[in-house]
């Protein structure tokens, strides 16, 4: 029985991290962009620091992910697409195998329960179910880093001086290398106010710090790091707070999560009194304070929640539950992930509704060229898709490539708001694909300068009428032919 119980643990957790990510819709926005930086990297010899995708202003292509782009690229060139969705439930259930490493470093000699770790995976479920992402790399390092640090807190002094190693690693796969920095300190302030030694910590930290450098772009590029973890991205969602109007009514798992934890701590804190571990708490107030401020870090706090306040839901609550109902969750959850795999397809998630597929297609094969403005979103799929034949507005890379007014301007277009048409004359493209729920839809559709030549489901193409031809050809309506086709491109290095 000792070794069944944590079998079917990691099985469970194993099997609900692959039914999150098997489930989602569509893969990210950004994905593209990462594919054409890993292909530089792989098929090219060389990492890109200047774009060539855009019509528009650019400046040096600071691309703070390129190490995951090659990753990506990788798995998709030897592998298949396929291997991106085990790559995300890989990288997923390791974060979780982490965690379980950490509580058992802290003194918890059986921390199997899946009660508690059930609220943990819904509470990253909506960061973790889209594959595949490069903060994903991020969440992973920060738990190691997390994992090291508690090792050295019991003595294992000298793995503090695998960090900056760890952060050379981690500064070239993404720009979440600033969340380790940070961990670092507060395990200094917390070492201090638990009146340990902290030497070593602060060693390790500003070591971790120097080897910043060692990046394709050398100083320049950490001065671009510091900047785009400080910088305000207010037309981005997943950067918006959790309790903002926008969110507030999303991310209920993880309110629920943060709930529990707060009222799970507030108890622990009452009893415990001075004796508390100040560094665990430091942590965790400021991982949370991060997830608050923007939806996008909240995976920090879960892990750090996870792997200090198991303790103390065993201590406090895991005696409250009878051996059968921890019993019940472990098949309740192995039946619920063995009929997913029984009654759902495992296939590449389309997006149709959310990715111009069709309208891409109608461009291609109708070869129209030119410049296209599309949001910014959905750019780097455009380019992956169109280039060389067309160049795109802009894309998700953002502050990677683009000047801050770029977005902006974007905004009143879509929007109608005042100066709607600055971008048409500022940056004129020649073609638009454009959702039909935003408002300049309706406007363009009466446009005496532009016509709609292919209206689908979810976006319509449009052109300037002095380009419209007589005849065009139509696009396929087959969903397998996009499934099959969707990772094809013209790019090559």
């Amino acid at each position: 029985m000792k070794r069944i119980k944590p079998l079917l643990f990691f099985i469970t957790i194993l099997g609900c991290v692959f039914i999150i990510t098997a489930n989602v819709a569509n893969f990210d926005f950004d994905l593209w962009a990462r594919l054409i930086a890993g292909m530089g990297v792989l098929d090219g010899g060389h990492v890109l620091k200047e774009d060539f995708l855009s019509y528009t202003p650019v400046h040096t292509w600071w691309d703070h992910e390129y190490g995951s782009g090659v990753v990506f690229y990788f798995f998709l060139k030897y592998f298949g697409a396929y291997s991106l969705i085990f790559l995300q439930a890989a990288l997923f259930f390791f974060i979780f195998f982490i965690i379980y490493k950490i509580t058992k470093i802290r003194g918890v000699k059986q921390p199997f329960s899946l009660i508690f770790y059930f609220f943990s995976l819904m509470a990253l479920s909506s960061n973790f179910g889209s594959p595949i992402r490069c903060h994903l790399f991020s969440f992973l390092l920060f738990a190691i880093f997390l994992c090291i640090l508690e090792l050295a807190r019991k003595g294992n002094i000298k793995l503090l001086y695998l960090l900056p190693l760890l952060t050379i690693l981690w500064n070239n796969l993404h720009g979440g290398v600033v969340s380790g920095l940070g961990l670092i300190a507060l395990y200094v302030l917390g070492q201090i106010l638990d009146k340990k030694p902290f030497k070593h910590f602060i060693i390790s930290g500003m070591l971790s710090s120097v080897v910043l450098i060692i990046n394709p772009w050398g100083w320049e590029y950490i001065k671009f790091l510091l900047m785009a973890n400080t910088m305000e991205r207010t037309h981005v969602a997943e950067w918006w707070g959790l309790f903002s109007k926008h969110q507030f009514a999303n991310q209920i798992p993880f309110k629920v999560f943060m709930l529990i934890i707060l009222l799970l701590e507030a108890f622990k804190l009452r009893v415990d009194g001075l004796k508390t571990d100040k560094t665990k708490y430091i942590v965790l107030f400021v991982t949370l304070f991060l997830a608050i401020e923007h939806v996008k870090l909240l995976p920090f706090f879960v892990i750090s929640a996870s792997a200090f306040c198991y303790e103390d839901f065993e201590s406090i609550l895991s005696e409250k539950f009878p051996r059968w109902c921890e019993n019940f969750v472990t098949i309740l959850l192995l039946f619920v992930c063995a009929t997913s795999f029984a009654v759902k397809k495992f296939d590449i998630p389309l997006g149709a509704s959310v990715y111009p597929h069709k309208e891409v297609e109608f461009i291609k094969i109708n070869k129209l060229k030119g410049n296209i403005l599309v949001n910014f979103g959905l750019g780097s799929f455009v380019s992956y898709k169109l280039y060389p034949q067309n160049l795109i507005y802009m894309d998700g890379r953002y502050e990677e490539v683009y000047y801050d007014e770029m977005v902006p301007l974007l905004e009143k277009f879509y929007l109608l708001k005042p100066g709607w048409d600055e971008v048409l004359k500022k940056y004129p493209p020649d073609i638009l694909i454009i959702e039909k729920y935003y408002p300049v839809y309706v406007m363009l559709n009466n446009h005496k300068d532009w016509k709609n030549i292919f209206d689908a489901e979810s976006f319509a193409v449009f052109v300037k009428r002095e380009n419209v031809k007589k005849n065009y050809i139509l696009p396929s309506n087959d969903i397998q032919y996009y499934k099959d086709t969707l990772f094809d491109t013209s790019i090559k290095f």
